[in-house]
């Protein structure tokens, strides 16, 4: 397969403003439409309508609804004014039937082709930023593609001998980085605000074990672009946060501060009491807790109980600034490989500060375990999650700090089905008692990398049989799952459970090849 280069990426502030139409969300498009259809609920998913395509020019769509705001008819329905004007959109599974009788990883290959989405067409009316190439859909109401959902949904890819799908996905993500400036959430134009956790330098480690180290040279423009719009070079973003000795870390700043389309009415009531300058900052933390991956979570809130309390621009994520460690890391093999050693001795250097800082800030020398920063406190978050486990997913931690964090792990974190997220059960989904495929991955991987492997075994025994045991009762593989009772699937959050679902299948796929059943 050709692989595609793309140019430079342009700042987001200009892709937000170029092609005016193709990327005007949907709030800004229909006006007071969209306001009264999300606040009187005509779907009990916000997402539904956001993902509707017009049947006809919105421009005209706005007119008429205008013009019957301001004569209405006793006999007006809002609901069919909806349906006649606008397609709603079906779930890549909605006329899917689990055979039974298939066991879980034939499943999974036949989802792949069921979760597989052809190039797009560019279509007027809709919200879907068009991809060049076929991708993966998660599944459930998640319609197009999501950035680190991606990664782990690769690593089932790999496990089933999918990998040209793998190269499609790279290129996708090359072809937004060089569209918008960023990976956006997902490919739509409401998601075109924020990115998510940054995994395209993992994704070209995989690609690398099908076409070699090359790799990172040929794609080593959108490297760049991913990293000059987390550290601010590109776009008006505030990701970058300098600390007090000059030291850079990073945390997840979506760009706007309204509530999020595809959730406009729980935003809108979350913000109801509040007065503009708290309702502004807390719809700008609710958006960037999405850009996290994690939302919602009380890793993310003030109090540590209340949602109205969230606050996720004041915390330094301990995984997201792995996740650039390693970026920093890429780069500089990337420049290695096309003779640019002083650019690459450049990224080397700058991945040990921030490894260096990681160690120093988000350190609990107390417990053994990695925190977030909590920027206006100044000091550790007393939240304590599983992604204190990613520094040693990234082999940046010290090798004496194995011993306690692996205690941690089984003592605190291990459940029947596997680890849970966070310790505290509040009813958001990113919290005990769920549990989440790519945080299993990594709590596994990082254990492996530090020699604990009896209990990376157990955690992948105990997930896969969770898994496979869902799936049996079910004939689904679900988003989340409870790992505290391995007799129920998954709960909380403000949607229901969702199955599909690409991250489970990929991370399922990879442990159970590399953890076969005896």
């Amino acid at each position: 397969m050709k692989r595609m280069i793309y140019s430079m990426a342009i700042p987001l502030s200009i892709a937000l403003s170029a092609n005016a139409q193709d990327t005007i969300p949907p709030d800004k498009l229909y006006g007071e439409l969209f306001v009264d259809v999300q606040m009187n609920r005509i779907f009990p998913d916000g997402k539904t309508f956001v993902d509707c395509t017009a049947k006809r020019s919105p421009a005209a769509i706005v007119e008429d609804y205008t013009k019957i705001k301001k004569a209405p008819t006793a006999d007006f329905s809002l609901k069919k004014f909806v349906e006649d004007n606008f397609d709603l959109p079906l779930a890549p599974s909605d006329n899917y039937k689990t055979d039974k009788n298939a066991d879980v990883q034939t499943h999974i290959k036949q989802l792949w082709q069921v979760l597989k989405r052809n190039p797009d067409k560019t279509v007027a009316g809709s919200t879907l930023l068009p991809l060049p190439n076929s991708y993966i859909v998660p599944g459930g109401r998640f319609r197009e593609v999501y950035y680190w959902d991606s990664y782990f949904t690769m690593l089932g890819l790999e496990a089933s001998g999918e990998t040209a799908m793998i190269e499609n996905l790279v290129n996708n993500f090359s072809w937004l980085l060089s569209q918008y400036g960023h990976v956006p959430n997902g490919n739509r134009t409401y998601y075109l605000s924020r990115s998510q956790p940054p995994f395209f330098s993992l994704m070209l480690d995989l690609l690398a074990k099908k076409s070699g180290d090359k790799v990172y040279a040929e794609y080593q423009r959108p490297l760049q672009s991913e990293y000059d719009y987390w550290m601010d070079k590109t776009a008006p973003t505030k990701h970058v946060v300098k600390m007090p000795n000059g030291d850079v870390l990073n945390r997840y700043y979506d760009q706007y501060e309204t509530p999020r389309q595809e959730s406009y009415r729980e935003d809108v009531e979350l913000g109801a009491k509040a007065n503009e300058a708290v309702k502004k900052a807390r719809y700008r933390s609710l958006r960037s807790a999405a850009e996290s991956g994690w939302d919602f979570s009380t890793r993310w809130f003030a109090d540590g109980k209340n949602i109205s309390t969230i606050e996720t621009t004041n915390f330094l994520p301990v995984d997201l600034n792995c996740l650039l460690y390693h970026l920093e890391i890429t780069l500089s093999k990337s420049y290695k490989a096309t003779g640019d050693l002083l650019r690459a001795n450049l990224y080397t250097q700058i991945a040990e500060k921030r490894k260096t800082a990681i160690n120093k800030y988000l350190f609990n020398a107390a417990d053994g375990w990695y925190y977030d920063y909590n920027i206006s406190g100044k000091a550790l978050s007393n939240s304590m999650t599983i992604a204190g486990i990613t520094p040693f997913y990234f082999a940046l931690a010290p090798k004496e700090r194995i011993e306690k964090a692996a205690g941690i792990v089984e003592k605190k974190f291990l459940k029947p089905g596997g680890v849970v997220t966070t310790l505290k059960n509040s009813g958001q989904q990113w919290d005990a008692p769920n549990g989440w495929a790519p945080l299993e991955w990594m709590a596994i991987k990082g254990l492996e990398q530090y020699g604990k492997n009896d209990l990376a075994k157990e955690i992948a025994k105990r997930w896969i049989d969770l898994n496979v045991k869902v799936y049996k009762a079910t004939g689904k593989m679900m988003e989340k799952y409870n790992v505290e009772n391995i007799d129920a699937t998954a709960g909380g959050g403000e949607y229901p459970s969702q199955d599909g679902f690409g991250w489970t299948n990929g991370v399922l796929m990879q442990l159970m090849k590399e953890y076969p059943t005896p």
